[in-house]
């Protein structure tokens, strides 16, 4: 009886191993997702590395982003400056050098913002864009409070003591008090204190010259002066004009009244009137006959 030989079934070792790989989720994603994408990264990845691609997107990309931001609804075709003289909304303008019209996305509003509030005469501004392609430019001026005389001119300053432009000539502000005296400007809000107290005698004030960085002086016509102390001036200034007022202080022969030295107020006369005075004593005292 002639023996027949049956071949294994039985997969070799190696096809087992392949096999039993297959059936793993993992490498069956891997074969699935992993390999085509890596070579479709790989393959991108060369082809953006390219610089004539790179220089294709960018111009693109240029491109769709100039469509979009000079779109209608986003351009700035006007500026309006609100709050502002005539003169100060020039300048506002000059200083922005805002070609119109142009994209809002080309606007840097804090940068405008800190360029408006630099100029002297600009105490605070807030910046928009309204609706219809409007830059609007809400300004709040400095309001001149007081004339500074320095040695290069007059100045107009705040009640901040910040000064807000030069004055052409006094008689352009005739409203306005006049100071003088280095570091008057740090000292406004006093200065304005006291020419508000110098009210009964305003038809003969000068001006108010500060003295040492320290002290006022109140000037009046004659050559006449109030010397105030360091601290209570407004105090010492309503002294003396009470004592003008009961007296006619001011009315007499005098050069300056020193109240620096509030237990010991000073009377400074003039050359004729120490001689008037001399005379009277000598005529007193038997000594002119």
């Amino acid at each position: 009886m002639q023996q027949v030989t049956r071949t294994d079934p039985a997969p070799s070792r190696l096809r087992y191993r392949m096999q039993r790989m297959m059936l793993t989720p993992l490498y069956r994603l891997i074969l699935r997702v992993g390999i085509p994408l890596a070579v479709t990264f790989g393959a991108a990845t060369l082809w953006l590395s390219q610089p004539a691609t790179q220089e294709r997107i960018a111009l693109a990309w240029s491109d769709l982003k100039a469509v979009v931001q000079e779109r209608p609804e986003f351009m700035v075709k006007l500026m309006a400056v609100d709050g502002a003289s005539d003169a100060l909304a020039e300048n506002v303008r000059d200083a922005l050098a805002v070609n119109l019209p142009i994209s809002s996305f080309h606007l840097d509003l804090d940068a405008m913002r800190e360029a408006v509030v630099a100029l002297p005469a600009v105490k605070s501004a807030h910046l928009r864009i309204r609706q219809g392609g409007t830059l609007q430019i809400a300004v709040t001026e400095r309001v001149p409070a007081v004339l500074w005389r320095t040695a290069t001119g007059l100045t107009l300053v705040d009640e901040e003591g910040v000064g807000v432009g030069p004055a052409v000539a006094r008689s352009a502000h005739p409203g306005l008090p006049v100071i003088a005296g280095t570091g008057a400007d740090a000292a406004v809000g006093e200065a304005i204190a006291l020419f508000e107290a110098a009210a009964p005698i305003r038809d003969r004030l000068r001006g108010l010259v500060r003295k040492g960085e320290r002290r006022w002086d109140v000037v009046l016509d004659r050559g006449q002066r109030i010397m105030l102390p360091e601290e209570g001036a407004v105090s010492a200034l309503e002294r003396a004009i009470a004592m003008d007022d009961a007296v006619d202080l001011l009315a007499r022969d005098l050069v300056a009244v020193d109240l620096r030295l509030a237990q010991r107020p000073t009377l400074r006369m003039t050359d004729h009137a120490l001689e008037e005075l001399w005379r009277i004593k000598a005529i007193e005292t038997g000594e002119e006959n």
